[in-house]
């Protein structure tokens, strides 16, 4: 999800540079402007991707137990195939 407080913040810097300028609505589409940018980009919060690393370091560690086990069990194979 987009950080609103960031596109709050920037949109407020922006509007500030334009002072009062009559053109009040050029804050309000550069803000609708750069949300739809930033939703686009499909970024993630910080938690997300931490969960997903997390996950991703289990998966890592489960397959490795997985290749473990197979090693030893194409050795039990091969010592009964001789």
């Amino acid at each position: 999800m987009v950080n609103l407080r960031f596109i709050d913040d920037l949109s407020l810097k922006f509007k500030e540079l334009v002072g009062s300028n009559p053109a009040v609505d050029v804050e309000k589409n550069f803000r609708a402007l750069l949300q739809g940018a930033l939703t686009k980009l499909e970024l993630v919060s910080r938690e997300e991707f931490d969960i997903q690393a997390e996950v991703l370091r289990k998966t890592r560690e489960k397959l490795e137990n997985l290749e473990e086990k197979l090693a030893g069990l194409e050795i039990l194979l091969q010592k009964e195939s001789e």
